[in-house]
């Protein structure tokens, strides 16, 4: 579906949980979270750490000049506190 929406010039990043199955798709931009299925922006209620990852996913759209770029996120599950 990304591929698709960027042939048609608009730029995307996707959410992925397991970094393998991105190598192995090649979606044209990722942002790996280590956190659990169903979870992909944060946990539930946490606004702040789902902001925050929705801001990190802009900035790859800013800053990823090719496609095919996968960007680890640093953060871990239950890990982290947001400010």
């Amino acid at each position: 579906m990304q591929r698709e929406i960027e042939s048609q010039g608009i730029v995307t990043v996707g959410i992925s949980l397991v970094r393998k199955i991105s190598e192995t798709v090649k979606p044209p931009r990722t942002y790996v979270l280590k956190y659990p299925f169903g979870h992909a922006l944060g946990e539930a209620f946490q606004e702040k750490q789902q902001m925050q990852i929705f801001q990190d996913c802009l900035e790859i759209l800013e800053s990823a000049n090719e496609p095919g770029i996968i960007v680890d996120s640093p953060y871990r599950w239950r890990r982290h506190q947001f400010d």
